[in-house]
């Protein structure tokens, strides 16, 4: 196997010093034409590579990005990894990506395992159980030994680090004036992410709604269905109140049940029952009826929290404060909900 040529054989070559060379090969001011031209010439004909690791540890960067998110077969996660995937190549930056499963221990053990890889920063979206425990040590830990942190999604105010949120209170009251504004007279809330504050936020939403067209909050048309409890049993149950004519869906697998629900109960879809839900993933668009959905744009949302982390990164002699940036989404009418009924 043909050896791989070093800076040092190079400058061994033209008897000058390896600094001498790299400066050559970086086309420096310091180094004469002619001397430049031999040794830039000399390392396309060697095909010399420059040995990325050993200057990125020369600069004291890695150019590694930790990534973890809580559930990849959410859709919203996987568009956002893409984000994140797309906007770190582009900027030279390898990830080391897991998946937490939802898991308060493993979200500890793979911060843990991560930062043995020098890592340059790290960005993340919460587990339910670390929502749920409140204790973000692992978290605070990670920053004070200098690796900074952008969290997604699912955050908490309780660290100090770069977010990116959407505005979940504002999109539900959004979903909930549609379903009102087409028709809907009884809306019921469907939630299967109660633990987590996009969850709560959304329910907070909708009740603002309600409450704003001078309807009464019912609190048993608030669904929580936890993980192991059965979801068809307890809708089945809830939509045996035939009085109900709508459902907003706070995740896009709890719209894709309900609607099978709806239909296997002999509703007519939207004229007896209008669904709207979170997360516009592709399989919305392909069901018969196709669902209306809030996009929260998690692509962007992806790319946006790469951005910020290499400004973080790359100027942290900077003492800049600490950013929430707040995203807004995009209501999408399909076939699931009526028109807007124009006054």
């Amino acid at each position: 196997m043909k050896k791989k040529i070093t800076l040092k054989d190079i400058a061994t070559t033209f008897n000058v010093s390896i600094a001498t060379v790299s400066k050559a090969l970086n086309d420096s001011y310091d180094i004469s034409t002619a001397t430049k031209q031999k040794i830039q010439d000399y390392a396309k004909k060697h095909q010399y590579k420059p040995n990325v690791t050993a200057l990125n540890l020369l600069n004291k960067k890695t150019k590694t990005i930790g990534v973890i998110i809580p559930n990849i077969m959410n859709s919203f996660f996987a568009k956002a990894f893409v984000g994140i995937e797309n906007m770190a190549s582009q900027n030279g930056y390898h990830l080391v990506s897991c998946i937490s499963n939802e898991s308060y221990e493993k979200e500890v053990k793979t911060i843990d395992l991560l930062k043995y890889g020098d890592l340059d920063g790290l960005i993340i979206s919460l587990a339910e159980e670390t929502q749920v425990k409140q204790n973000f040590t692992h978290l605070q830990n990670t920053i004070n030994e200098g690796i900074p942190i952008v969290m997604f999604d699912r955050v908490t105010d309780r660290i100090a680090c770069d977010k990116i949120v959407v505005n979940d209170l504002e999109s539900a009251y959004a979903a909930t004036s549609h379903l009102l504004k087409s028709g809907c007279q009884r809306v019921a809330l469907i939630s299967v992410i109660d633990n987590l504050s996009v969850g709560k936020l959304r329910v907070e939403g909708y009740k603002k709604a309600i409450a704003d067209y001078n309807m009464p909050v019912e609190e048993h048309l608030i669904v929580r269905i936890g993980n192991h409890e059965d979801f068809d049993a307890i809708l089945k149950i809830t939509l045996s109140d035939e009085a109900i004519d709508g459902l907003i869906c706070l995740e896009e697998n709890a719209a894709v049940n309900a609607l099978r629900i709806v239909k296997q109960m002999g509703y007519n879809i939207p004229e007896d029952m209008s669904i709207i839900c979170f997360t516009n993933g592709k399989l919305l668009q392909h069901l018969s009826p196709s669902i209306s959905a809030i996009s929260q744009h998690g692509k962007h949302i992806g790319e946006t929290a790469v951005k910020i982390l290499i400004d973080r990164i790359e100027n942290s002699s900077q003492d800049k404060p600490f950013m929430t940036k707040m995203v807004k989404t995009s209501l999408i009418p399909r076939e699931s909900t009526r028109p807007i009924q124009l006054k």
